[in-house]
């Protein structure tokens, strides 16, 4: 099954979109994928309840802090368990109407203000970093393979990954010492330029200071006038209990580092669970195969169960077949919002012994001396079921010819 869409991707907006941007991102995408402007369209019927379901989470406060430190595992237990309740969330797009499609044209956007107000005089923001206007770092990505007992039972490691920070010879000005950033001459400062005339114009980011409104005329010799050098950085992480494969935790401030003053950017760890040697795992669920010697399964008896608590007993009834399954209730895997645990599963797996001594053998040759068909119900039905078959086959085979 393909993994879940990022909901801010979906939405099309920063992980920092104010409550007002999401708002005005998903009313846009319902209003273009709502099925009733898509009669028979199921991508588009398929796009609007994933944007539906990113934007339940992403206007609620708790949900959207859940999201961002555990990702999609943080919010699964919140929808019941029928998951993601579509019918429900329908009503978000009910006031989507073409009042939307004139606010997106003519006065919506995240900046505030639309294209009337830039073009003439209006109440719109407009962006500006100055000489030397501070750049926000960027978010990284970083994945890492745990053990399942980490994942179980939460743990601490220490990680070290390259991180762009200011130089700290130019204080990431990327200007030599002596020296300092100069205003660009061809946006003024801006950072913009504006192309294009009469009733539509066009603002681009200046193509001489790339947005940034100032220039380097002299670099520093330490990073080459870019403002950034590369170190390694240790980060301590916690691993919360009920991590699974593609859990996804937010570090705040431990990304990209900003620049000339900007804001670091977030780390995103992706976690990648190892395979273990007792416990298989399935979701917030355990599984485990539990080997029994024949004696107990045949006349019953008690097995050591291992748990994410210890070892626990198991009483086995007499005859307890191979392959028989037991549900031991919230023995799993903790779920990560610390609402609780899943279930452990035990299979009985009986094994065959080996390496017999003489007094061994000759007490299995008593026994199998001592039983008749009725000591194997499951063998003698495979017998009849058998013969029945070839029995067909033989009718079979006469009316053919």
């Amino acid at each position: 099954m393909a993994s879940k869409k990022d909901y801010y991707e979906l939405l099309g907006v920063s992980r920092t979109a104010s409550a007002d941007e999401i708002k005005k991102a998903y009313r846009k995408l319902a209003m273009k994928h709502h099925p009733d402007r898509n009669p028979g369209n199921k991508e588009a019927e398929e796009m609007f309840k994933e944007v539906s379901e990113a934007y339940e989470v992403l206007s609620d406060d708790n949900k959207r802090a859940s999201y961002d430190r555990y990702g999609h595992d943080g919010v699964k237990s919140q929808f019941g368990p029928g998951g993601f309740d579509f019918g429900r969330d329908f009503s978000h797009a009910q006031d989507v109407d073409l009042s939307d499609i004139l606010g997106n044209l003519f006065g919506g956007g995240g900046g505030g203000g639309g294209i009337f107000d830039s073009l003439f005089g209006g109440g719109g923001r407009r962006a500006s970093r100055g000489p030397a206007g501070a750049e926000d770092g960027q978010d990284l990505r970083f994945d890492m393979e745990i053990d399942l007992e980490d994942a179980l039972f939460g743990a601490s490691k220490e990680i070290a990954i390259p991180l762009s920070k200011d130089c700290p010879t130019c204080h990431g000005s990327g200007a030599a010492a002596g020296t300092k950033r100069e205003t660009c001459k061809q946006c003024g400062g801006t950072g913009a330029v504006i192309s294009g005339g009469g009733f539509f114009r066009m603002q681009q980011p200046c193509p001489i200071c790339r947005g940034q409104g100032s220039v380097v005329r002299t670099p520093c010799k330490s990073c080459s006038g870019s403002g950034r050098i590369k170190e390694k950085a240790h980060i301590l992480l916690r691993i919360p209990k009920g991590v699974d494969t593609g859990t996804r935790v937010r570090v705040a401030g431990k990304g990209e580092g900003g620049l000339r003053g900007g804001a670091d950017g977030d780390l995103h760890v992706v976690f990648h669970v190892r395979e273990n040697a007792v416990f298989e795992r399935s979701g917030d669920d355990l599984a485990c195969v539990v080997p029994v010697p024949p004696d107990v399964a045949a006349l019953g008896g008690e097995v050591e169960v291992p748990t994410v608590d210890g070892f626990a007993k198991l009483k086995l009834s007499p005859g307890t077949p191979n392959g028989k399954s037991f549900r031991l209730r919230g023995k799993g895997c903790p779920l990560v919002n610390g609402r609780g645990a899943g279930d452990l599963v035990v299979r009985i797996a009986i094994e065959v012994p080996v390496h017999l001594n003489s007094r061994q053998r000759r007490a299995l040759e008593e026994f199998a001396a001592a039983s008749d068909e009725s000591s194997y119900p499951e063998a003698r039905n495979f017998r009849q079921n058998g013969a029945a078959f070839l029995s067909r086959r033989d009718e079979v085979r006469k009316a053919a010819k």
